[in-house]
């Protein structure tokens, strides 16, 4: 059972610092500057005993038709349309605006259960601000601080009266593989059509798009089922390069992309056709292999694109610049006009499946006999033969091993990537990162 609440009001009045305030932790930008927040931003949250589902939306400002701030409005009014009950902010030390009386009669015309919130409400001076709130027509103001978490009390109670039963999901705790959700993060340099590619296998106009450079502020994640797999799909802000990163607002977008991109499971990285695998697409590349994660790259804008130069560019740049991980599945795809997308789906799924093998015993030990037999480590320090007793695989997600020797500190680098290629190549583990750690065996006499 869950409410369905969209908080809403002009910029710059609050809404995302509340969402952060009922969600119990930091889930939104929270910046000085106005117009953050421009998806809308879905958190499932208990605030005591209510179950939640909080949509933070963007603030109303005035546009041409095609314009970024129309294509806001519009998923401003899809979040009310879709909310049990809206939780409508005026910032109280400035009083009532003419924005905030747009949103008042849009609100008012969708004839939702409406809350009126008087925020940034910290002391007496704001009291004819509260008054003047009357005049918007959705009742009596509530003084409040989501900063200070001042008047919590006060929303819980009118919160509990919106409260209707629902029919439940029932979820087994015991989920098989297949039925725990996969996190997704879409992530890549700005306008390479990260978000196009998001609506596109949405079905669905959830992002923000348009030619504009930089629309995605915050990492967005939505739930999805794709051919029966649970997918929590999230959009993520575009990544510069660290240098030309300046103003904060985007230290802290960048901030939540990479936050997003560790934290997720497979991440598709979406390349520009006619810029593949630049120097910024390999940073990002190997910081989302360093961490552990699963990699599928999406060639974008295919329908565009010089084909054959594109293919051997690509497969230059995967052999010479990314030696640490080979068999990175790469897709062509065109998000615009929604061409390759169950290619890159089907893509996602077998390399997810990858991360998560556990090879039997017998094969990896017989793996392990082949390999020492056709290429035995080399000599160690004095001379002294290194014997590599036996291996194991300690988890998955990433396939990690732990292997035993007698000599761990002589062991090169160099033999130990041999192992991890052959490993890749026999147990078909292209796209995912492979660990193996060297461990000194016991002496059983000691």
């Amino acid at each position: 059972m869950y409410l369905t609440v969209a908080i809403i009001g002009r910029p710059n009045v609050g809404k995302s610092t509340l969402l952060n305030r009922l969600a119990g932790r930091k889930v939104a930008l929270v910046h000085d500057t106005p117009g953050v927040t421009r998806d809308r931003k879905e958190v499932f949250a208990d605030f005591r005993d209510i179950s939640l589902k909080l949509i933070d939306t963007a603030g109303f400002e005035e546009g041409d038709e095609k314009s970024i701030e129309t294509r806001m409005y519009k998923q401003t009014k899809r979040a009310i349309d879709e909310a049990d009950v809206c939780l409508f902010l005026i910032d109280a030390r400035v009083g009532v605006q003419p924005y905030d009386e747009t949103f008042a009669s849009l609100v008012r015309q969708s004839h939702k259960p409406v809350i009126l919130l008087a925020n940034k409400c910290e002391g007496k001076l704001q009291e004819d601000s509260i008054f003047e709130a009357y005049k918007l027509g959705l009742g009596e103001p509530v003084p409040f601080s989501a900063e200070h978490g001042l008047g919590l009390e006060d929303l819980y109670t009118l919160l509990k009266e919106h409260v209707k039963e629902q029919k439940e999901e029932i979820q087994d705790n015991d989920e098989s593989e297949k039925s725990r959700p996969i996190d997704l993060a879409i992530i890549g340099r700005p306008n390479v059509g990260k978000s196009t590619l998001t609506n596109a296998l949405l079905g669905d106009e959830r992002m923000l798009t348009g030619p504009e450079a930089g629309i995605t502020r915050d990492a967005i994640k939505t739930k999805w089922t794709f051919k029966g797999r649970k997918i929590n799909l999230v959009d993520t802000a575009g990544l510069r390069r660290q240098s030309k990163i300046t103003d904060s607002l985007e230290k802290m977008s960048a901030a939540s992309t990479k936050h997003a991109a560790f934290m997720a499971q497979v991440v598709v990285l979406v390349l520009d056709a006619d810029a593949v695998l630049d120097k910024q697409d390999l940073t990002i590349a190997r910081q989302v292999i360093d961490e552990g994660r699963a990699l599928v790259i999406a060639v974008n804008k295919w329908d565009i694109a010089n084909r054959t130069q594109t293919i051997q560019k690509l497969n230059d740049k995967l052999q010479t610049s990314l030696t640490q991980i080979s068999g990175v599945p790469t897709v062509t795809i065109s998000a615009l006009k929604k061409e390759g997308l169950d290619k890159l789906m089907n893509a996602v799924l077998k390399v997810y499946d990858r991360w998560n093998t556990r090879i039997p015993t017998a094969p990896l030990n017989q793996w392990f006999a082949d390999v020492l037999s056709q290429n035995p480590p080399p000599l160690g320090k004095n001379n002294r033969r290194i014997k590599l007793k036996y291996i194991t695989q300690a988890k998955t997600r990433p396939p990690a091993f732990f292997l035993f020797s007698s000599n761990p500190e002589g062991l090169p680098e160099s033999y130990l990537r041999y192992l991890v290629n052959s490993l890749r190549e026999t147990f078909n583990l292209g796209g995912v990162p492979i660990r193996i750690t060297v461990r000194k065996q016991s002496n059983p006499y000691a």
